[in-house]
């Protein structure tokens, strides 16, 4: 089943709700008259629509790079003022329609304040723009509200507010908590890889030493004694020790070949271990290019350079903001290994 990212889906829920608070502009011309009959001028329906436009554009704008890891002080200026600017179509919004919609389209902007502010900045932006609506109440002219009723109004959207701040809190937290575990599991994965290529070489080393130190000095024992015999036997009796002795020469070289051959082998495999690193990285398409067999004959290379590549996609998630990495390694001249890493995010290359 395929895992959606629950960021963007927060993202589009919010832009839902936006396309939904803009449902009574639907009745443009309705809304025209009905500016006439109260006496206030048609064009602030045309007021209305451009500010409920500019809304839209802004939250979408917004919320384009959510959930970012790492953001820089100027990114972070422009998204205050780009909230300010979202209170303010509000507010604007809620003055025209002498409606509660304003309201609603705060709670739109509740949803995104964790992901585009600290825990308690965005707490404070929270509640704060909710009592800019005080205005808002003290102008509706159908209903007379006094100062302690409007900031009464306003403390009863606040509950919705902060209750769209706070899930989307525990959203954040789960799915920092989540990437977390998921980053453990797929370290936890390639160690598992490495070791069992760490075992697998093992096994041959015992082998291969088994068959060298075992086989290897009985076969030569053998040969010396049958040489011996060869010597000391006559007519028929010298020819076939002399064939015995042809085997056993023969089956020496097969031994001391086949040890030749695990021990040639005798290198860990990394491309299964890397390939499970990369596995599940949220938000980052991560395209590995190996050598045809990409393998390190000391494991402690091998970790240093697993953990080297761990490293690379941690920050590449973490302060980037990229959707693809490159990561490609090979083998220098020197026979030394190189990473070369680059991503298309907003930071320097790694």
């Amino acid at each position: 089943m395929k895992q959606f990212d629950h960021i963007q889906l927060l993202r589009y829920a919010g832009f839902f709700t936006y396309l939904c608070v803009g449902t009574p502009l639907l009745r443009y011309p309705g809304l025209m008259a009905a500016m006439r009959e109260q006496g206030r001028s048609p064009v602030l329906v045309d007021l209305w629509l451009v500010c409920y436009l500019l809304f839209g554009l802004v939250f979408w704008f917004l919320t384009h790079r959510l959930g970012a890891r790492q953001v820089s002080p100027a990114e972070r200026l422009l998204q205050i003022a780009l909230l300010l600017v979202l209170n303010g179509t509000a507010v604007v919004i809620g003055l025209i329609s002498q409606s509660g919609l304003c309201a609603l389209l705060l709670v739109v902007v509740a949803v995104v304040l964790p992901w585009l502010l600290p825990l308690r900045p965005g707490l404070f932006w929270a509640v704060a723009q909710n009592y800019t609506l005080v205005p808002v109440w003290l102008s509706f002219h159908d209903t007379t509200f006094t100062l302690a009723e409007a900031v009464l109004q306003s403390s009863l959207y606040l509950g919705f507010s902060v209750l769209a701040f706070v899930t989307s809190v525990i959203a954040k937290q789960q799915g920092e908590e989540r990437e977390q575990q998921r980053r453990l599991n797929a370290e936890l994965r390639a160690t598992r890889a490495l070791l069992a290529e760490s075992s697998r070489l093992g096994e041959r080393m015992r082998i291969s030493r088994d068959l060298h130190d075992l086989m290897g000095h009985h076969l030569t024992a053998l040969s010396l004694n049958l040489e011996v015999a060869s010597h000391l036997a006559q007519g028929q009796a010298q020819e076939h020790v002399r064939k015995a002795q042809t085997v056993a020469k023969l089956l020496l070289n097969d031994v001391r070949e086949v040890v030749s051959q695990l021990r040639d082998g005798d290198n860990i495999d990394l491309t299964a271990a890397l390939r499970s690193l990369i596995e599940g990285v949220p938000q980052l398409a991560i395209h590995l290019d190996l050598p045809e067999r990409f393998s390190i004959e000391d494991p402690r290379r091998a970790q240093v350079l697993l953990r080297c590549a761990q490293e690379i996609i941690t920050n590449t998630v973490r302060h980037s903001g990229a959707r693809n990495l490159w990561l490609s390694f090979v083998r220098t001249e020197d026979r030394q290994l190189a990473i070369h890493a680059r991503d298309d995010g907003a930071a320097r290359p790694t």
